[in-house]
C-alpha cells in the first residue's frame, strides 16, 4: 500500500502563492467495467487549495499532480468524525447520570457540545491548513 495520495487535476485560478486546482475524486468503482450497471459509482469535482512552491511558475489551465500522504487523511477523519463521535458518546452517557436519565434534555446538550468543538477547528483552520498541506507539480 503506497503512503502517498495522488491526483491529476487542472489550475482554476492563481491567487499569489496560492493556487485552485480542479481535480475530480472518483470512487474505486468508477474504473471498473460494470459501472455503467451499477449505482455505486460516483465521482465528485472538487477544488484544492495548494501553496505554489517559489521555484515552480504555473498558470491557469496547466495540467497538474497534487501529492499528500495518506496519514492526512487519517488525521482528518480522526478530527471531523472519531473524535466527535467520542465526545458525543461520552457526553450523553454523563448527561444522562447528570440529569437523572432524562433522554430528551441529555442527547439535546450532548448534540450542543459539538458546536463549540467544531467551532474551536473552524477557528483553528489557518493553523490545521499547515499540517493539511498538499504539493503541486507541473505534468508535462
Amino acid at each position: 500500500m503506497t503512503n502517498t495520495i495522488k491526483h491529476q487535476g487542472i489550475v482554476e485560478n492563481i491567487t499569489g502563492s496560492l493556487a485552485f486546482v480542479r481535480i475530480i475524486q472518483t470512487t474505486a468503482c468508477t474504473a471498473c467495467s460494470a459501472k455503467g450497471y451499477c449505482s455505486s459509482s460516483e465521482s465528485k469535482e472538487k477544488i484544492i487549495e495548494v501553496l505554489i512552491p517559489t521555484n515552480l511558475f504555473l498558470k491557469v489551465g496547466d495540467a497538474v499532480l497534487i501529492t499528500g500522504e495518506t496519514s492526512m487523511g487519517m488525521m482528518a477523519v480522526l478530527w471531523a468524525f472519531v473524535l466527535p463521535f467520542l465526545l458525543l458518546i461520552i457526553s450523553l452517557f454523563s448527561m444522562m447520570s447528570l440529569t437523572d436519565g432524562n433522554e430528551l434534555l441529555s442527547s439535546s446538550l450532548s448534540l450542543a457540545i459539538l458546536v463549540p468543538y467544531y467551532f474551536i477547528l473552524w477557528i483553528n483552520k489557518e493553523r490545521m491548513k499547515k499540517n493539511f498541506s498538499f504539493t503541486i507539480k507541473p505534468i508535462k
